[in-house]
């Protein structure tokens, strides 16, 4: 990629993430965010449809970036401690993008984006894989339970959630 396009679209992001620390998603505009990106708003609709696009695109990133490192799917399926020590220091890494980006009116959105990456994930490397009524509503308790336990003791950090969630999947778990 370019490194004007590169150096723009950081310039975007950095803006985003500085005005959706301070105001809700809504309250951004393109006008205001491109002031403070000391770009044009014919530039940002190069690269984004609107602010939400923008804010939707991040969201990706980021819980792309929580399951960076998890290839194997069959630890998904079979082992969820393991699977949340390889993606703990990628959550910890991102934990202040997270509490940023899915608070408000997208707090919903972590989880959603969240699941739907994890079966990708699964039906990638097991195309005939059919989960059970009960697992899939298992995953969806512990993936949807753990969030907003977080969100409701953010002030302890995202890690004795994480811990939680090893010692609940431990027993309860059977996803085969």
């Amino acid at each position: 990629m370019d490194l004007r396009i590169e150096k723009t679209l950081a310039a975007i992001r950095n803006a985003f993430l500085q005005l959706r620390a301070r105001k809700p998603l809504e309250k951004i505009t393109v006008k205001e965010l491109s002031a403070l990106a000391n770009i044009n708003k014919a530039t940002f609709y190069l690269h984004y449809h609107d602010i939400y696009d923008l804010s939707e695109s991040l969201e990706r990133e980021v819980v792309n970036e929580c399951f960076k490192g998890v290839d194997d799917s069959s630890m998904i399926l079979n082992d969820v401690g393991q699977l949340l020590k390889c993606m703990e220091q990628n959550i910890l890494m991102n934990e202040q993008l997270i509490k940023i980006l899915f608070e408000g009116s997208r707090s919903t959105s972590f989880t959603e984006i969240f699941e739907k990456e994890l079966y990708s994930r699964i039906f990638r490397s097991h195309p005939d894989y059919v989960p059970t009524e009960e697992g899939r509503m298992m995953m969806t308790f512990l993936i949807h339970g753990a969030y907003y336990t977080y969100f409701q003791n953010t002030e302890k950090g995202i890690q004795p959630v994480l811990a939680l969630i090893e010692k609940l999947s431990g027993g309860l778990v059977k996803f085969d």
